[in-house]
């Protein structure tokens, strides 16, 4: 079941990106079962333990799917953040460019491949991988 603040988030898109939010929002959930989501950051966001693993958000370029440990994925459709994190992205302008396939995969490695992003404040900006 859609968390109702993502669901209201989705719904002030347009009307492509709806169903590009819808269908992420769907594909995480089936995906990440225990995982909490919410709005963060102004954002629907899904943690595990509360780390994050996997949000999106609106661009002018289109819905950015975002991977906080992504870089670490080694996946060549994600690109990676611009800053010293380990993020990686991808940006989809219409619901056909996202290949189911490479999604679950993407949300496996995400459960398999954490950074620990939940205490980078009290470590003072510092990564550890957790798993």
């Amino acid at each position: 079941m859609m968390q109702p603040d993502i669901l209201q988030y989705n719904n002030h898109q347009t009307q492509e990106e709806q169903i590009i939010c819808h269908q992420l929002a769907e594909m995480i959930n089936q995906s990440l079962p225990e995982a909490e989501s919410k709005i963060w950051h102004a954002h629907p966001v899904w943690f595990l333990e509360g780390n994050p693993i996997v949000g999106y958000s609106k661009l002018k370029s289109g819905i950015r799917l975002l991977f906080w440990s992504g870089v670490t994925f080694e996946e060549k459709e994600l690109k990676p953040g611009s800053g010293k994190f380990k993020d990686a992205s991808i940006t989809y302008t219409t619901a056909e460019q996202i290949q189911n396939e490479d999604l679950q995969r993407w949300l496996q490695k995400g459960q398999e491949i954490q950074w620990d992003y939940k205490n980078i404040v009290k470590r003072k900006g510092v990564l550890e991988r957790l798993k």
